[in-house]
């Protein structure tokens, strides 16, 4: 999607603090981190939200879990814990049109999110 700007960053136009890479998605340090250790993952495929996700996406959301496990034992916070968040349209916060899971780690994160 011309005007999205995960897909700029995912398609290399506009630069990121590359944590990850593959065929299928990027994982980047947040630009304003919420906890020590604050990444996003993202398919470099448009896709616009969880809403979007259909069962034909399930091998693509294994990934992304996957790669977020091997990341959170690499960066050493896999044993205190860490949380994924997916935000879905306005009121759940999302910001920008294209899938992406925050993980956060480092800290104790309470419970509700605000």
């Amino acid at each position: 999607m011309a005007d999205c700007l995960f897909c700029k960053i995912a398609a290399g136009e506009i630069p990121s603090n590359k944590l990850y890479e593959d065929d299928t998605l990027l994982a980047f340090y947040d630009i304003d981190p919420q906890a020590p250790v604050h990444f996003l993952i993202i398919p470099k495929q448009h896709i616009q939200s969880a809403a979007a996700l259909t069962e034909d996406d399930a091998a693509l959301l294994g990934h992304v879990f996957a790669v977020a496990a091997k990341l959170c034992r690499d960066l050493g916070v896999e044993e205190k814990g860490y949380r994924i968040v997916s935000n879905v349209g306005e009121d759940g916060g999302q910001s920008v049109k294209h899938l992406h899971f925050h993980v956060l780690a480092g800290r104790s994160l309470a419970w509700p999110p605000g």
